[in-house]
């Protein structure tokens, strides 16, 4: 039986994990930032991980849109538990992040240093789970990749 194939390519290489460093870089980046608001108190921090968290929110809607048609475009795919459990996760870590960013942006750097440090945090956990899964679909059940043998 063939590999699960990732539809969303190009010239052979699949979308998704192209375009999902970017949300991951951001997320993490703003809890970062977070923890150097918090340790310092310069709100140049609170700027600096509100643009890391609207950046990162644009990316994660990429990758989404990427690994949906994977997931719509290929039954092994989902017939995988893993994709369920990867998906599930990370649309949960990009409700608490949309929350998060309005939060930041009504409330400011108090917000950021308050409930955004814990959202961003619970993010953290929930990509580390759900990047496991992600590189579980790819090493054991072989999703996206190629069958090609040089």
């Amino acid at each position: 039986m063939p590999n699960p194939k990732s539809t969303a390519q190009i010239a052979g290489h699949p979308i998704h994990p192209m375009l999902i460093p970017f949300p991951i870089a951001g997320f993490v980046g703003t809890f970062l930032v977070d923890i150097a608001l918090k340790s310092s108190g310069d709100e140049f921090w609170y700027r600096m991980g509100l643009w890391l968290l609207g950046a990162a929110l644009v990316f994660a809607a990429l990758a989404a849109v990427a690994g949906l048609i994977d997931v719509l475009g290929d039954i092994q795919i989902r017939n995988l538990n893993d994709a369920w459990l990867h998906a599930g996760g990370n649309v949960t870590a990009v409700v608490l992040e949309l929350i998060n960013l309005y939060l930041r942006y009504k409330d400011g750097a108090t917000s950021a240093a308050g409930i955004g440090f814990w959202l961003s945090l619970f993010t953290v956990l929930i990509l580390l789970f759900t990047g496991w899964k992600g590189w579980e679909m790819v090493y054991k059940h072989h999703v996206g990749v190629s069958d090609l043998r040089q």
